[in-house]
């Protein structure tokens, strides 16, 4: 492959890569989508054994597909997910090449294309996608320095509790990750910590609906912004186990110990913050406030759902909550092995263009950016809130492939 010629190279073959290639298929655009590693690599090798999606069938995939091996309100095991994809890409007949690395993007010396360097040769494009996705570089916080008999490991290097050496754990990130690999591994006998920073925590289902049901009809997924202060906040949602809420007071109640949000870590004594009991409280209220929305949306609608009184109740502060422990000695506390589920950072390294500000984020207006042939597809709040899951990124790859096709037909009529 050298010297290669297209209208729109697509660079990552999971999700966005996907979506992205079917929208320009129905407008014609020849283009090509290139992987470094395997069909949707992510949900294949760097996700726990026993992941499932987040949402329901019914929910978390393309329109043009249903997921074939999983009821509709079900959640999806991760190897489902990836044998998905692949049904897609076969169905939609994607030009896709896996085994491709992109190593570098720039514009040509005439300012009218673009070429891309790759592990296979030269190609070049009128138009460039980056579809790699918000999950590229695991972030580790520099806190704990490495030290003889405590394993540190980011969420997307664990696997299972087998897998790790015998003692406690400390899980530090109470997001959707963190809070299901601290439960199964409570599950599992460990004793485990977790420390729990600000998060959303939204109900598994309410009044006969799941709460992606509930976020799509009161508007929440197309929220064009977060609120205010609420940029990094963390999602604590599950579909383990047929799918429940994240309720951090169960957790405690079945022996794991809750801890604030990580401060730092000095001569093996980690410290937390004072605010464990105000970050359950401030979850707890997020929970109550789609409860109480959802209900004006029934009252409002007319709609013959059941109430569900219960999922008002609380359960009551446990001692770890009302006492919060803020000084941990991590060898006397018996912890062998730090998981740290803190997210991810972006690396656009490869893409050599002036589409970025100057602390090197995307510079863009719906996926559009500053530099005109270059587009971004499938990062948190592109577009709206749901531009990061599997219907959201669709949804903004059809207007990508939109703008891509209006600017096809201008060179094509000129």
């Amino acid at each position: 492959m050298s010297d290669e010629t297209v209208n729109t190279l697509v660079v990552g073959g999971g999700q966005a890569g996907l979506a992205m290639s079917e929208h320009l298929s129905k407008h014609g655009i020849d283009h090509l989508v290139l992987e470094r590693h395997r069909i949707a690599e992510r949900w294949r090798s760097a996700r726990w054994d026993s992941l499932v999606a987040n949402g329901p069938a019914w929910h978390d995939r393309f329109p043009s597909l249903e997921i074939s091996d999983v009821g509709p309100d079900d959640f999806a095991s991760k190897h489902s997910m990836a044998a998905y994809f692949e049904e897609f890409v076969d169905k939609m007949d994607v030009p896709i090449r896996c085994g491709v690395e992109v190593t570098s993007v720039e514009k040509t010396a005439d300012g009218g294309s673009f070429v891309a360097q790759t592990s296979h040769g030269t190609i070049r494009a009128r138009n460039v996608v980056a579809a790699t996705g918000p999950f590229q570089n695991p972030a580790i916080p520099p806190l704990v320095p490495e030290q003889a008999g405590l394993v540190q490991m980011h969420s997307t290097a664990y696997r299972n509790p087998s897998q790790l050496d015998a003692g406690g754990v400390l899980v530090v990130g109470a997001g959707s990750s963190g809070s299901q690999i601290a439960e199964e591994l409570l599950d599992a006998g460990r004793d485990v910590y977790l420390s729990v920073g600000p998060h959303d925590r939204p109900p598994r289902s309410y009044r006969g609906h799941d709460f992606v049901w509930w976020l799509g009809v009161l508007g929440k997924w197309e929220m064009k912004l977060p609120p205010a202060g609420a940029e990094h906040v963390t999602i604590a949602v599950s579909g383990a186990n047929g799918g429940q809420t994240v309720d951090f007071r169960r957790f405690a109640t079945k022996g794991m110990n809750l801890v604030g949000m990580t401060r730092d870590c000095e001569d093996g004594v980690m410290r937390f913050a004072p605010d464990l009991a105000s970050n359950i409280e401030a979850g707890d209220a997020n929970y109550l406030s789609i409860l109480d929305e959802a209900d004006d949306y029934v009252a409002r609608e007319g709609l013959d759902l059941p109430p569900d009184p219960e999922a008002r109740i609380m359960r009551p502060d446990p001692e770890c909550v009302i006492k919060p422990v803020l000084e941990l000695d991590l060898a006397k506390a018996g912890i062998r092995t730090i998981i740290w589920a803190t997210g991810f950072t972006q690396d656009f390294g490869w893409l050599k263009v002036d589409a970025f500000d100057a602390h090197g984020a995307p510079q863009h207006v719906r996926g559009v950016s500053s530099e005109p042939g270059v587009y971004f597809l499938g990062l948190p709040w592109l577009y709206m809130r749901g531009s990061s899951f599997i219907w959201g990124v669709w949804v903004d790859a059809q207007h990508l492939a939109e703008h891509i096709s209006a600017s096809h037909q201008n060179d094509v009529a000129m």
